[in-house]
């Protein structure tokens, strides 16, 4: 068995597919790896780390896809819509791509792979269970987004986070609000409380209220019926506009009290909800900061402009984009051990490749294979009739993209 990994092209993508740790892991069973000449520099690898684990480094793009029977990237087909056709054209029947697809959003990237006779792994479909937990790219990444975003946050804020007592006076703490209390959410509630900022934090679902206070924040709560609110595996469901208004009405009062703002609401495949609106930017401290998470995906502010910053209202809006790309070295490291765990499900004991498909995982992440689409759910975003029930992904709102990632 050979696998193949090969340079992110994304313009700013700086992760890559595996450390050189994860690489050892593969080679120690006699699994051949090829990683492209420099892939891993830009988050800290160099070659002769992956040369002392048992790689191979070659310079030829093209040769890695000839000769790869599996394929591991970051940002593959359907996550990269920028420049991953010059990697389409390189596939070839029965090799297997893994790694982010954004599938919901990019269903069509699925039937372009089964095209070619290649298989593919979308890994933001890993099933919400124990078991797959070690796989789980979506929570690796939001971790780090929210991380990431307190510090922006901090640096684009005139006010410092702890309180300081000094000759020159007392400063107060920063006002931290988090809205959207998944991983990243709780990873921003933590990082946030780190800092010395005063952190309070909201979510529609009524179980985040304990999350919130283990990690130290305030849970906000609204006046709002939230029995709906929570879907299969605890995670919050998508809600309506009614509900929404109402929601943006009693959190205007909120918003106007604090001095950072983090926003993590993304819903798979689709815009993420507006839940800060012009009205409250504008009730909003002269100097305040929104740091929306979501940006790639509509945002979760009325104003937000992907990929920059700007002052409306007197507010600091910023809108990141790939937020786990500037944290490369961590980054490839989790990733690399999420996709190292998924490989040893599915490699046996002599490194063959296994594809069980009565295996959950493997059931549910496979959305290219032997020509076809056997996923239920991609099936029916690209209106192919059913072929096997595969439940599509419950996915928390407060999830970026990842991590989404918020990943």
């Amino acid at each position: 068995m050979i696998v193949g990994i090969p340079s992110e092209i994304k313009t700013g993508e700086k992760r890559v597919a595996m450390s050189p740790a994860n690489v050892k892991t593969l080679t120690d069973r006699m699994v051949k790896v090829l990683i492209q000449k420099n892939a891993g520099s830009a988050a800290g690898y160099p070659d002769s780390e992956y040369k002392a684990a048992g790689a191979a480094t070659i310079a030829d793009r093209a040769e890695i896809f000839a000769t790869a029977d599996i394929i591991l990237q970051v940002q593959s087909f359907g996550s990269n819509t920028e420049n991953s056709d010059s990697d389409l054209a390189l596939l070839r029947r029965g090799q297997l791509v893994i790694g982010m697809m954004d599938p919901l959003a990019s269903p069509q990237a699925a039937k372009a792979v089964a095209a070619t006779g290649a298989s593919a792994i979308a890994l933001e479909l890993v099933p919400r269970i124990s078991r797959a937990q070690s796989m789980d790219v979506l929570s690796s990444m939001a971790t780090l987004a929210g991380y990431k975003a307190v510090l922006i946050g901090a640096s684009a804020s005139p006010r410092i986070f702890p309180m300081l007592m000094t000759a020159a006076g007392t400063l107060q703490p920063a006002r931290v609000l988090i809205m959207g209390v998944g991983v990243a959410g709780l990873q921003a509630c933590a990082t946030a409380k780190r800092l010395g900022a005063v952190v309070e934090a909201y979510d529609v679902r009524p179980a985040a209220r304990e999350q919130i206070i283990s990690v130290g924040a305030k849970p906000i709560e609204l006046d709002l019926d939230t029995g709906e609110t929570e879907g299969a595996g605890g995670y919050a469901k998508e809600q309506g506009e009614d509900f929404l208004r109402r929601q943006r009405e009693l959190m205007t009062e909120v918003v106007a009290q604090q001095d950072i703002i983090i926003t993590t609401a993304a819903i798979p495949g689709a815009k993420s909800p507006i839940l800060v609106t012009e009205e409250m930017v504008i009730a909003m401290k002269p100097g305040a900061v929104i740091v929306d998470l979501a940006a790639e995906r509509g945002g979760n502010c009325d104003l937000t402009e992907q990929g920059t910053t700007i002052v409306a209202h007197d507010v600091i809006i910023v809108g990141p984009e790939n937020v786990p790309s500037d944290l490369a070295y961590h980054a490839s490291q989790m990733y690399g051990k999420n996709m190292q765990t998924l490989l040893e499900l599915i490699l046996d004991e002599g490194g063959d490749l296994q594809l069980n498909f009565d295996d959950e995982i493997v059931a549910g992440t496979v959305v290219a294979h032997d020509g076809d689409v056997p996923h239920t759910y991609m099936r029916k975003l690209l209106g192919l009739d059913e072929i096997n029930p595969t439940t599509p992904p419950e996915q928390e709102s407060a999830e970026d993209t990842a991590a989404t990632d918020q990943e």
